[in-house]
């Protein structure tokens, strides 16, 4: 009887592994990653498969799919290769303004680099960091990897650090800054909306815009929604747009509420890092006085320079948002995470805004 049972045993035991190795191999027979997501994080970058061929190259695999912004947040200049992946069999929901609602197990991946010179990229660059979002059970969980000097591959990095970088500026000005590589707590000091971490870029207005594809240029919404990476997406005319903030051709009300909303305004909102400031700057606020106009600041020092109101009509020189953007030192600069530089674009966008703006604060 014991003879029997043993074979029943090893019998069932057999079964069970045919059945269980299918299914741990499921994805990588899919085309899709085989990605785990309870062995997170992997040592290396190249452990998850997003690229293909030389790392460096950023080439996506099957199915990491390229995106863009309308208006990207300023990170010392450094440009940003931007991707996501979503396990076959699962889709995010839309949302008309904030993050889309992602499943479980997406992953954001944003690439941090320098071309060596801003005018003619085909000089080269070089990737300082990746940065992940992984959606694990109900939580956003970050993670960085630093790229080695050989732009081969990126380690797992908990710590952060800084980085000396240098480049050819746009007006052929030798530049170079200390590009800062943020830690895990760090990063929770922007992505961050009532004391939950969330994506901030993916967003439809963001997103509202082409791109060019291998396989041809398409509105990003679409492509999403053609990949089954997203649904209920309305048509295209009801969709939001965030403006192109260096775009002269569009209204410049509106591409310094975009810059300001997408830089300023996910910590300054009634349930970001800074909504004790009572200053709203994203793209849906409509009162100005939240906005800052004729606003004096909730508490006086250093921060306002001795300034009054955080924007006095007409008067960008004696407004705290310009005096703050226009600062490197601590305890002065806004915003004041993500940036050891001047934005000088973006604060000459803000000086023109402000210097149109008709009123008076007296």
């Amino acid at each position: 009887m014991w003879i029997k049972m043993l074979r029943w045993g090893l019998f069932m035991m057999i079964i069970g592994m045919i059945v269980i190795i299918p299914n741990a191999c499921q994805n990588d027979e899919d085309g899709d990653l085989p990605i785990v997501l309870e062995n997170l994080p992997y040592d290396n970058l190249s452990d998850y498969q997003f690229f293909t061929g030389d790392m460096s190259d950023l080439m996506p695999a099957d199915r990491v799919l390229p995106y863009d912004l309308n208006t990207p947040l300023f990170s010392d200049y450094a440009q940003k290769a931007r991707f996501i992946w979503i396990p076959k069999g699962r889709t995010a929901t839309y949302s008309d303004h904030d993050a889309m609602d992602f499943p479980l197990g997406t992953i954001i991946i944003k690439n941090f680099y320098f071309d060596n010179d801003f005018t003619n990229p085909s000089q080269g660059r070089r990737i300082l960091e990746t940065r992940l979002l992984v959606k694990q059970d109900t939580a956003w969980q970050p993670i960085s990897y630093v790229w080695n000097e050989a732009q081969t591959d990126a380690e797992f990095s908990l710590v952060g650090g800084d980085i000396l970088v240098d480049w050819t500026h746009y007006d052929g000005t030798e530049r170079s800054t200390y590009y800062h590589i943020p830690n895990r707590n760090e990063c929770t000091g922007c992505h961050n909306l009532d004391n939950v971490l969330l994506p901030l870029g993916p967003k439809a207005r963001n997103l509202n815009k082409d791109y060019d594809y291998e396989d041809g240029t398409m509105n990003q919404l679409d492509k999403w929604v053609e990949m089954d990476y997203l649904q209920n997406v309305p048509g295209i005319g009801s969709r939001p747009r965030a403006a192109v903030y260096d775009d002269p051709a569009e209204e410049l009300n509106f591409r310094a509420r975009t810059y300001l909303d997408v830089n300023c305004g996910h910590c300054h909102n009634p349930l970001g890092p800074a909504k004790n400031t009572g200053l709203t700057l994203t793209i849906e606020e409509m009162d100005s006085y939240t906005l800052g106009i004729c606003k004096p600041p909730i508490a006086a020092g250093q921060g306002s320079g001795g300034l009054q109101f955080g924007i006095v009509p007409g008067e960008p020189e004696n407004s705290i948002m310009h005096y703050r953007m226009n600062s490197t030192e601590l305890d002065v600069m806004m915003p004041e995470l993500g940036r050891s530089v001047n934005h000088d674009e973006g604060i000459q966008l803000i000086y023109d805004w402000i210097a149109q703006l008709e009123g008076d604060c007296n």
